[in-house]
């Protein structure tokens, strides 16, 4: 598919003309619509452009939310024109500059050769195409319709004078007024050709329609450059209430193995005009996310109605598109909306503005552990959408920026001592997500032989995974529980080293990451900063019983941002022997009594041997 900028036209019938610095222009190969200029446009200052030639003007409005700023309209002064004295009647004349283009276009449709072609046989065949025919140079007078022979003529008209490299005047939008439009000032009265002809770079661009407008001594346009946009977001599972939105925003923060749900929500464009419409989104995943292929869904809604896209109506693509990890592809949306939202006008003109929500999970897998904390999980998408409505359907196709959500996760580095500093090996952990400790939160060991959290949305059901181990210290006492997500966790010593007592209550984690207020305006890069990820505190509740007593303590763990991890110690006392009772001269007594009786066994043993021996 084509992804070349194209051309849009908007037709003004103005009584209205102009006289212009005529640039110079190419043409790209293989699209005759798209015109890139180089240099001699007039500029606005202020959302005008004044040419300097006359009294009249075009006023050209923006779409709400869709900025001018940037874009550039082509001029062409099709015919020169003049009003009788009371404004009664009007009469037009060649402008030579595109004369030749003219009488092309209409010799054939006149069965003719355009040298035969004159003045009036143009005019009166322009006029023929009208199907709201009004008298005099002030009257209003009613758009054709963007399916009618006037907008083919017109967009073949165009491409005639494009073809036969007929420069224009150029106007170049550097700002707008207040409003979102701009004035060009300055013109004399003519018939023209407004054709915008350039993306806006870094922003979004569609091609516009065919438009008629006529008034006298100024004209107003109402550009039909209509184009999408998307919106992404992640849900937030914890404290959706404070989120908000039902934890749809744009940060979040998940177990590693656990279910990350996305969201895009798009609006349908105005596609009046078009044959057919390409809707494509463009997903780009960070290597820790998992594209779930058979979760997404796609649903057209309009308040009253909600349709979801059928299996065959959409595909879902992850070969063969270079960095990006899949596309979702709606070959003709236009299809699917004029059957499902049927609500045509007397002009075939049906009503747009329905909402997209396409949903999707993925999986936040073990290469989360290699980059626990900032700069977190960065998701992209963009859209790609049909932006050339010209009747020849040349497949042209523009893209909205990207919009990017982020999910992060954290780990726990645990060292295992005695109350004197020695570090213990072989004491076993196992990790809860309730005081009860019946909930376990499974871990599996890594080649490093620390931990990585297997979420339950890994495993089917409540079995335990094959994988699943408990934690056990190694020789130097330390290891890292990789992939906790904010929240409370229960660490329970399930045994102690050989010669120690374990804790009878499992130590209570609260995992508290501080996020930005901000949460539904992320900026791709901002999570590797402390604009998103603004701190990460883990406090501990600890419980022992000492001395026939329990003791409570509450830390605040040393943490690291940046890393996303908190460092706690886990501390076993060093027993000491039960006591015994006695003296130590009653201790003395038994040793000598005991020394006695070995030496009195000694003598005996001689003697007897003796009287053997005899």
């Amino acid at each position: 598919m084509s992804k070349k900028k194209t051309l849009s036209i908007i037709m003004a019938g103005l009584m209205i003309g102009a006289t212009m610095v005529a640039p110079t222009y190419s043409i790209y190969a293989g699209n005759t619509n798209a015109v890139v200029f180089e240099d001699g446009a007039v500029q606005t200052s202020k959302g005008v452009a004044n040419v300097g030639e006359g009294t009249a003007n075009i006023t050209i409005n923006g779409n709400a939310n869709q900025t001018l700023v940037g874009k550039q309209f082509a001029i062409y002064t099709l015919f020169f024109a003049e009003n009788s004295v009371g404004g009664e009647s009007i009469n037009y004349t060649f402008n030579p500059k595109y004369e030749q283009a003219l009488k092309q276009v209409i010799a054939p449709e006149l069965n003719t050769t355009p040298e035969k072609v004159t003045e009036y046989m143009v005019i009166d065949y322009i006029q023929s195409l009208n199907h709201n025919k009004v008298e005099g140079a002030t009257t209003p007078q009613k758009l054709e319709g963007r399916y009618s022979d006037f907008r083919y003529f017109i967009e073949e008209l165009r491409n005639k004078m494009v073809e036969l490299k007929m420069q224009p005047d150029v106007i170049k939008v550097n700002d707008t007024r207040a409003d979102n439009s701009i004035q060009i000032t300055g013109l004399q009265y003519g018939y023209y050709i407004v054709d915008e002809i350039s993306n806006v770079a870094g922003t979004h661009s569609a091609g516009s329609l065919c438009m008629v407008d006529t008034s006298n001594p100024t004209a107003n346009i109402n550009i039909k450059s209509d184009y999408p946009s998307v919106v992404k977001k992640i849900q937030e599972d914890d404290n959706k209430q404070t989120v908000g939105n039902d934890g749809w925003n744009d940060i979040a923060d998940f177990e590693i193995g656990q279910t990350v749900p996305y969201k895009y929500t798009s609006t349908v464009p105005n596609m009046n005009g078009y044959k057919t419409y390409y809707f494509a989104f463009h997903d780009k995943m960070d290597k820790a996310l998992t594209f779930k292929k058979d979760t997404v869904s796609i649903v057209i809604s309009n308040g009253d109605k909600d349709y979801t896209l059928k299996p065959n109506e959409f595909k879902v693509v992850t070969e063969d598109i270079g960095d990006e990890t899949f596309n979702v592809v709606i070959d003709d949306l236009k299809a699917i909306v004029d059957r499902e939202f049927d609500k045509k006008d007397e002009l075939q003109h049906n009503t747009y503005g329905q909402t997209i929500t396409l949903r999707y999970d993925a999986t936040l897998n073990d290469n989360a552990s290699l980059d626990t904390g900032r700069p977190g999980f960065e998701n992209d998408v963009r859209l790609e959408f049909s932006n050339n409505p010209d009747s020849d359907g040349n497949g042209s196709t523009g893209f909205t920026p990207w919009d990017t959500v982020v999910c992060f996760t954290y780990k726990l580095d645990v060292t295992k001592t005695n109350n004197h500093d020695k570090v213990l090996a072989n004491a076993k952990f196992r990790l809860y997500s309730d005081k009860e400790c019946q909930n376990e939160v499974f871990v599996k060991q890594n080649e490093s032989g620390d931990y990585i959290v297997i979420n339950k949305d890994s495993v089917k059901g409540e079995e335990t995974p094959d994988e699943a181990v408990e934690m056990v210290t190694p020789e130097d006492g330390n290891f890292v529980i990789y992939g906790l997500d904010g929240g409370t966790y229960y660490l329970k010593e399930t045994k102690a080293p050989a010669g120690y007592r374990p804790l009878l209550d499992p130590i209570v984690l609260n995992v508290k990451p501080q996020f930005t207020e901000d949460r539904n305006n992320y900026v791709k890069g901002d999570g590797a900063t402390d604009k998103t990820l603004i701190d990460l505190s883990v406090t501990a509740q600890i419980r022992k019983f000492i001395n026939g007593k329990y003791e409570d303590s509450q830390l605040d763990l040393e943490t690291n941002v940046d890393d996303g991890n908190a460092n706690i110690t886990v501390i076993n006392e060093v027993g000491s022997k039960l006591p015994i009772t006695g003296s130590s001269a009653t201790l003395l007594l038994v040793i000598a009594g005991v020394t006695l009786m070995s030496a009195s066994l000694i003598i005996y043993r001689r003697n007897k041997g003796k009287e053997n021996e005899k």
